[in-house]
Order: C-alpha cells, then structure tokens, then sequence
C-alpha cells in the first residue's frame, strides 16, 4: 500500500492526445465557419477549462470580440458563446478519434499503480459525448479509470473543486491529502489545489508545450530543460506542489515522496 489512495488524471495532454492537438482545429474552425479568424494560439490559451467556458474565454478576448463584432453585428454575449458551442461540439467530436493515442509510458505507469492498489480517477475539459468516444480507444490500448467527470456533468466545473469533491465520492477516498491530481493546465491544476489534492503539473506532453513526441525528442537537452522550466512555473504559480514532464514520471515521483 502506499500514503496515496488515488490519482486523478487529466485526460487531453496528460493520457492521452501528446501535445493536446484535438480542439485546436476544431476551435479555428468553428470560427471560421461565423466569419472570425482565430489562430492557434488563442484556442490554446484558455486550455483545461470546460469547452463552453473556454469559448466564452475566448470571445472575451477583446481581438476576438472586435472580430466577432465585424462580421456578426453585436459584441459576443451568452448568446453568442451557446452559437459557438453548438458548432463546436460536433467538430471535436468528429476529430477527437484520431488523437487518441496514450502518452509515451503513460501505460506503465497505471500498471504501477494497480500494482499499489491505488484507485485512478479522471476530470475533463471535455463534454461527455465527446469522452463516449475516447473511452473505448483508451480501453483497447489497457486505459480503463475508474471514474470519468465530464465538463457537462456538473453545474460547477474547473477551475472550482466540484469535480474533485465527485471524485472522491466515486472512489470512496479521503482526505483529500491522500490524492494526487495529475494535469497539463492550469485551470486543472487549479481544481485540484481547490480541491486540497496534492497536484502534480504535467509540462511536456501538454497543452502548454504543444509539440509532437517526435518535435520534443528534435529539442537539445538546454531547450528540453529550459520548456521544461519556464512551463512548470506556471504550473507552480497555479497551484502544482510538483511538476514532472510526462505522466510516465509520476511513479519516480511517488517513490521520492514516499521515500
């Protein structure tokens, strides 16, 4: 047995989807399709919160509310992020199937912690309908947690506790201490420090870094330190009480704050 009961991963950039590329054209083109240009960038920044609080991000953004103002007439209002939303949704859903590959190692590391008898959990930024696709493909590759908590299960979602809280229930672990909450962003390290967990940000495969296994082993070992760094310290400043690069560091992590 360990000090630890569980682990709450994140799903996009942290298990699954290396570099978390599924939204992305998904964002740009949802836009594109009401008459407003948006890069990549922008559809990155808000990342990790749940997908209609992420849009409303996004048209918040006072370049993107002029956009959205030239080409639809009003400025962006409720009613403009619930447009957005709906086209979204279907996008990304037909997109998520082809991101679903487990992070490098990641499969190891659940083995380990079977292995310990520790329950695994999970939050997402993702709807439902969008994860009711996910799930098998993790299953076939060994991926299978214990619980799932959606972005639309809950009124309340990240950056807030709430999902957390269900977790715990849906696992049936306490306190909170004795869980660790794994995530590449910001809004889900946050709900996990909301939630009292100890939280392990995830700098290299995320969202944050945003490059392919293939474009992060083509860094130096200064430029891979040097990401590393400068994205574990917003991670830091969110909440994490520790980074590591990938999910396939968490056991060394586990056996260091055992030890």
């Amino acid at each position: 047995m360990t000090q630890f009961k569980a682990v709450v991963f994140d799903w996009a950039g942290t298990m699954i989807d290396f570099g978390s590329f599924a939204p992305m054209g998904a964002f740009v083109e949802t836009f594109g399709k009401l008459g407003v240009e948006v890069t990549i960038a922008d559809a990155r920044k808000p990342m990790g919160l749940p997908k209609r609080a992420h849009i409303a991000a996004m048209l918040a953004e006072p370049h993107i509310a002029a956009r959205w103002q030239a080409a639809q007439g009003p400025l962006p209002d409720e009613a403009a992020i619930d447009r957005v939303y709906e086209l979204f949704v279907p996008l990304n859903e037909a997109v998520v199937t082809d991101y679903c590959a487990l992070v490098p190692g990641a499969i190891k590391t659940i083995e380990y912690l079977r292995e310990r008898q520790m329950k695994i959990g999970s939050t997402t930024g993702y709807t439902r309908s969008i994860m009711e696709r996910v799930l098998p493909l993790a299953a076939e590759q060994g991926y299978a947690p214990d619980n799932l908590i959606c972005a639309d299960d809950l009124p309340l979602g990240r950056p807030t506790p709430i999902g957390m809280y269900k977790c715990f229930l849906d696992l049936m672990v306490y306190p909170a201490s004795a869980v660790l909450k794994v995530d590449d962003t910001e809004p889900g390290i946050a709900e996990g420090a909301a939630a009292g967990c100890v939280t392990v940000g995830v700098t290299l495969s995320g969202n944050e870094a945003g490059l392919t296994p293939a474009e992060l082993d083509a860094l130096s070992p200064e430029a891979r330190a040097a990401l590393h760094k400068r994205i574990g310290e917003k991670l830091i400043a969110a909440g994490a009480d520790y980074v590591i690069e990938t999910a396939a560091d968490l056991p060394a992590l586990i056996e260091e704050l055992e030890g």
